[in-house]
């Protein structure tokens, strides 16, 4: 065989062994893609993404749309030829897996744990908006979830109330965690409860829970890899009750990164005129329940898909300012915002026209 006919053959080989070694050899990264978006405004599989009822509401125009990003699945094997066109691809990401799933998270779990947090960013996003129109919201320090094998095991229970530990009354879930840990490991910690059924009854009924309880529970030591303390094996939470009824329809979304823009919605459709004046915005962040505008992940996936959408404007978390602004897609404005009065603010900008002075995102902010 002539030399130059070996040299070809060889080559070919092994151009075929390298893309076949790229096919079937699995890497450890995974994809981010921009996702769907939803007006938070307007319908969602038939039906309204903001139920209201008992309150008067108004007429909206323009998009306040939320943003989502697709990832691929916890067990999803990437192979190198995937992974290097992900990373030549403009509107993918690659990146490692253990970011998207730490700790060797499975797909049921990190679904279990975008669920919750995608249920608590809509709690967060009524108080934030009723708290901005000034509408009173009833709030009160809870049960969240209690630890299999723990002290509280059996005494304590989700979606118990409690009233005080050690008598000393409790305003907020860190309360909770301050006062068990003054105590040394082995010592008795007494809450005082309304057990979750009495509360669901008093709610249901419209009256002030009238049954107390106080559970006396024997503290064990952490176990966790911080510094060594009394626990009871529960973590506290806040519910609510809210003066009318609202509800938010949105299936196969998780993750707490739409409150802030389903506060917006909320505020748009409970005070007269349009928030947007029949602008397309977009925008993510979560939010807390004084307002707070919080950072997430895939801000530039959040913008492609935006953009691709149709919006003109997008409201993004201060914290992700300078990632966003380092490749922002054409015909879009990205607005800086911290709270939801600086959302509410530009958007009173957006609505005039009056944007000169609005709050842009920089690669340095």
């Amino acid at each position: 065989m002539p030399r130059r006919t070996a040299t070809m053959l060889a080559s070919t080989l092994m151009l075929i062994a390298l893309l076949c070694a790229g096919v079937f050899i699995p890497v450890p990264y995974s994809e981010m893609s921009p996702g769907p978006t939803v007006n938070t405004l307007g319908d969602h599989d038939g039906e309204p993404v903001l139920q209201i009822s008992g309150h008067k509401t108004y007429a909206t125009s323009g998009n306040l749309n939320m943003t989502t990003v697709r990832v691929t699945s916890a067990d999803y094997k990437m192979n190198l030829v995937e992974a290097v066109y992900g990373w030549l691809a403009h509107d993918n990401k690659v990146v490692p897996h253990d970011t998207l799933y730490p700790d060797g998270k499975t797909e049921e779990e990190s679904t279990q744990e975008n669920a919750e947090e995608f249920s608590q960013s809509q709690e967060s996003a009524k108080v934030a908006a009723l708290k901005a129109l000034d509408i009173p919201v009833r709030s009160w320090v809870i049960v969240s979830t209690v630890v299999k094998g723990t002290p509280a095991e059996g005494k304590l229970h989700a979606g118990d109330v409690i009233k005080a530990v050690d008598g000393t009354a409790v305003k907020e879930p860190g309360d909770v965690a301050k006062l068990v840990t003054k105590h040394e490991p082995g010592q008795d910690v007494v809450f005082t409860i309304v057990p979750a059924k009495e509360q669901a009854a008093a709610e249901k009924e419209r009256r002030t829970p009238t049954k107390t309880e106080k559970v006396t529970i024997r503290t064990a030591e952490s176990d966790d890899s911080g510094k060594k303390r009394a626990i009871v094996g529960i973590s506290a939470g806040t519910d609510h009750t809210f003066p009318f009824s609202i509800d938010i329809k949105l299936a196969d979304v998780g993750g707490p990164s739409a409150g802030l823009m389903f506060a917006l919605g909320l505020y748009d459709k409970l005070t007269p005129g349009s928030l947007t004046g029949g602008k397309f915005v977009a925008g993510t962040g979560t939010i807390d329940e004084a307002g707070k505008v919080g950072p997430i992940g895939g801000i530039e996936m959040k913008t492609v898909g935006a953009r691709e959408k149709g919006a003109q404007y997008f409201l993004t978390p201060a914290d992700n300012c300078a990632t966003a602004a380092r490749d922002v897609p054409g015909g879009l404005t990205l607005v800086k915002v911290d709270t939801i009065d600086d959302a509410l603010g530009a958007l009173k900008d957006i609505r005039s026209g009056d944007t000169a002075d609005l709050p842009k995102c920089t690669a340095k902010s």
